[in-house]
C-alpha cells in the first residue's frame, strides 16, 4: 500500500462529527500544512484532542476555531489564544480541560488498549468534579478513560515510506502518543526517505501505527 498521498487527499478521512488528534504544544511539532487543509475542507461538529488551539489570528488550529468547524477542544492550554476564551464565554466552544501529564496518559492508554487508570492529578479540585475518586493508600486518586480519536494528524521529522517516523526534539511531544491512539493516523513529514535509510535506533513511531503520509515543509 502506498501511504504517501496529498494533504487533500488525507484530510478528507475526517467528517462531521469526528473526534481529530493534532500534535504540538503551541505551534511547535503542529502538523500545520494539514491544520491548513483541514480549514479548506468541509467538516463542522469537530471535536479536536490538542494541548493548545493554536494562537491569535487564525493560527494553527485557531484558524479552524474561527471557521466555527470545533464544537469541543479537550486540552490543556487554551488561554494562550484569546480567540479561544471568547468562544467559550460565549457559549460557542465547549472545553475539557485535562492536565498535561493526564492529557498524555489518556492517549497513551488508548494507544494500548487500557481501559482506563487513576490519578492523583487533578484530586480534589474542580477538574475532579463527577469522576469517579478512590483511596488508595491513603490518597485521593481520579479514574480517567482513555482518548481514541477517529483521526489523529501528527508532525514528524522524517519518515519512510512505510511510515517509520523520526521526531527533532521537543517537537515531538504529544505526538507518538496521539499517532499509536488514532484509528486513522496522517503525518506530516519534513522529510521522507526510502526505506531502509532511517537509522532504527532513531525510529520513536513504527510502522503500523501510520495510515497516511503527506510531504509537509520545515516550519
Amino acid at each position: 500500500m502506498n501511504k504517501i498521498v496529498s494533504a487533500k487527499e488525507a484530510i478528507a478521512h475526517i467528517s462531521d462529527g469526528h473526534t481529530v488528534a493534532v500534535g504540538g504544544f503551541g505551534l511547535v511539532g503542529c502538523p500545520l500544512l494539514l491544520v491548513d487543509a483541514l480549514a479548506e475542507h468541509s467538516v463542522s461538529g469537530l471535536t479536536i484532542i490538542s494541548n493548545n488551539l493554536g494562537e491569535p489570528g487564525g493560527k494553527g488550529l485557531g484558524k479552524i476555531l474561527v471557521q466555527n468547524k470545533i464544537a469541543k477542544a479537550i486540552g490543556s492550554y487554551f488561554t494562550s489564544n484569546i480567540d479561544a476564551v471568547r468562544y467559550v464565554n460565549e457559549g460557542r466552544l465547549l472545553v475539557e480541560l485535562v492536565p498535561q501529564g493526564t492529557l498524555s496518559e489518556r492517549l497513551r492508554a488508548g494507544g494500548a488498549g487500557i481501559g482506563g487508570f487513576y490519578t492523583k492529578t487533578s484530586a480534589g479540585t474542580l477538574l475532579a468534579n463527577g469522576k469517579e475518586t478512590r483511596l488508595i493508600n491513603g490518597e485521593d486518586y481520579v479514574l480517567e478513560f482513555p482518548l481514541i480519536p477517529d483521526v489523529s494528524l501528527i508532525k514528524a521529522k522524517k519518515a519512510d515510506q512505510l511510515g517509520n517516523l523520526v521526531f527533532s526534539k521537543t517537537a515531538r511531544n504529544f505526538n507518538p502518543d496521539m499517532a499509536r491512539a488514532g484509528k486513522i493516523t496522517i503525518v506530516e513529514a519534513e522529510e521522507i526517505v526510502e526505506i531502509g535509510e532511517l537509522d532504527p535506533e532513531q525510529i520513536v513511531i513504527p510502522h503500523l501505527f501510520v495510515d497516511f503520509i503527506v510531504k509537509g515543509g520545515n516550519a
